[in-house]
């Protein structure tokens, strides 16, 4: 069934050579986590920052706010092909309006990590480097099955050095299932904690430009 969904851009999308689709982490909305990749904009760029489906209430230091989450445990097969299905939905719009064959950057964080690396395995994106921000892939992701579309992604993890819910033997445990299924990432450190760091994300944006 049909619902509604919404996202926020920056850039102009007639004539974008590039889209970045960023997908935000837990209990965030797509507006504030837009603003913090608006270092990267240039022109030809798009930025593309799709909502999570459920908003809530959430209470942060005795203040109630109103954030977005990709899914929760409660019926989450459903809620993972809503999302898949959204995302897909989106990325062939971008396209279609974009000049041509758009080269696409996914920039995930958080709990929208484990959202990109779904939609990269389920879904039908064309994505050039998928970048994992203070996150990881998901550990009930078959590898076996759907290593291969996270390789030919441009798989990339970006771990702060002091990562509150991150540590370093999580980084090396990672790794090493990952090596297992034969996936190499491209796993970048920085020094800061849970966030997307704005010199490693200068450095990204040169990248591709």
């Amino acid at each position: 069934m049909p619902r509604t969904a919404r996202y926020f851009t920056a850039g102009e999308i007639e004539g974008a050579s590039e889209i970045w689709i960023l997908l935000h982490g837990y209990s965030m909305l797509a507006a504030s986590y837009l603003q913090w990749f608006e270092p990267a904009l240039r022109p030809g760029r798009l930025l593309v920052a799709p909502e999570g489906l459920s908003r809530a209430y959430f209470e942060e230091k005795g203040i109630r706010r109103i954030g977005a989450s990709w899914m929760t445990k409660e019926d989450r097969d459903v809620e993972i092909e809503d999302y898949v299905r959204y995302l897909d939905v989106l990325a062939e719009q971008l396209q279609l309006a974009a000049a041509g064959a758009a080269r696409v950057e996914v920039h995930a964080f958080s709990q929208g990590t484990a959202t990109a690396c779904r939609w990269v395995a389920f879904g039908r994106p064309r994505v050039d480097r998928l970048v994992l921000w203070g996150g990881g892939v998901p550990p009930d992701l078959p590898l076996d099955r759907y290593g291969d579309a996270l390789t030919r992604a441009g798989l990339t993890i970006a771990i702060g050095r002091r990562d509150a819910y991150i540590t370093e033997q999580d980084v090396d445990r990672e790794q090493a299932r990952l090596a297992a299924a034969g996936l190499l990432p491209v796993v970048h450190r920085f020094e800061g904690g849970h966030r997307v760091d704005p010199g490693l994300l200068r450095t990204f944006a040169q990248e591709a430009a």
